[in-house]
């Protein structure tokens, strides 16, 4: 199973919505899906990090950092933290650095591109809230679908038995 995504709308097309942003890839896992939860922050990853230090079996984290290209909500220390504690993948409305690095990982990783520079720790941000993602509104406890062909949700899991 190569592209997901195209094959998910063909057969989802009503319980589907597309992230309209411009994601890239920048982990080792271009393909993954799980349950959502959820980080609102803005220059400040210490919320990213906290979160992807717990058990992330089965899920993928989405983040809310306003889009700003100042700063990467994402480098390889909680990358890895993200790929040791079983974390689906991480999607991040902002930027991510050690692009090679978490390359590297098997780590679902998509974020609108790549800056060098770290944030602040501030311990500011909000865990598991709604967040608007390009006026798609992200709840924790949906599911998210990331292929290379783009990132869709839906408010239930999907089967993928029609695919065999």
């Amino acid at each position: 199973m190569l592209d997901l995504l195209p094959d998910l709308f063909d057969h989802y097309p009503s319980k589907l919505q597309l992230l309209p942003l411009a994601f890239k890839a920048f982990g080792g896992k271009p393909l993954f899906w799980g349950e959502i939860v959820t980080v609102k922050c803005f220059e400040d990853n210490s919320k990213v990090k906290e979160v992807l230090a717990q058990n992330g079996q089965g899920k993928v984290l989405v983040v809310d950092g306003g889009g700003s290209y100042r700063q990467a909500l994402l480098g390889d220390l909680i990358a890895q933290s993200a790929l040791d504690n079983g974390w689906q993948g991480v999607v991040i409305n902002g930027f991510v650095r050690d692009v090679m690095r978490i390359k590297t990982f098997n780590l679902g990783v998509y974020a609108l591109g790549a800056v060098p520079i770290k944030t602040e720790k501030r311990d500011q941000g909000q865990i598991n809230v709604p967040v608007d993602m390009g006026g798609v509104m992200v709840k924790p406890g949906m599911q998210l679908y990331a292929d290379e062909n783009g990132i869709a949700v839906s408010d239930e899991l999907l089967d993928f038995a029609f695919l065999s």
